[in-house]
């Protein structure tokens, strides 16, 4: 059975920087490409980033571009996420994705979910 488990989130001040982690257990990690989403209160869930499954195709929401950076260590069966310059809109749960055969920026390319970890940003 595939799990996912995000780490890394927190409360910071707009302009800081953080680094999620999203490690896999129960398959093949580098077979399939990963993904980042967020979900904001009262928002639907939207993408942020994806990778695939070798690292050297990345994808990235316009707003995130320039700030966060996506990548992985398949030996490590862990996907990063570094957000830098975050804004208070960034604020979401963020949650890592898996399943998907190509970096894609369409949620219903992924099977398999974690639990999300939360972001706050204060201004």
């Amino acid at each position: 059975q595939v799990q996912l488990v995000e780490s890394g989130g927190g409360q910071v001040q707009a302009g800081d920087s953080l680094r999620l982690s999203c490690t896999s257990s129960g398959h093949t990690f580098s077979t399939y490409a990963m993904g980042w989403f967020r979900q904001a209160p009262g928002k639907e869930r939207e993408f942020v980033a994806s990778i695939s499954w070798r690292g050297d195709n990345t994808l990235y929401e316009d707003s995130v571009e320039g700030r966060f950076t996506i990548s992985r260590d398949n030996a490590e069966h862990t996907m990063y996420l570094q957000m830098s310059s975050l804004k208070p809109e960034d604020t979401a749960v963020y949650y890592c994705a898996t399943g998907a055969l190509v970096a894609a920026m369409t949620s219903r390319m992924y099977k398999y979910w974690g639990q999300g970890t939360q972001v706050t940003v204060s201004s």
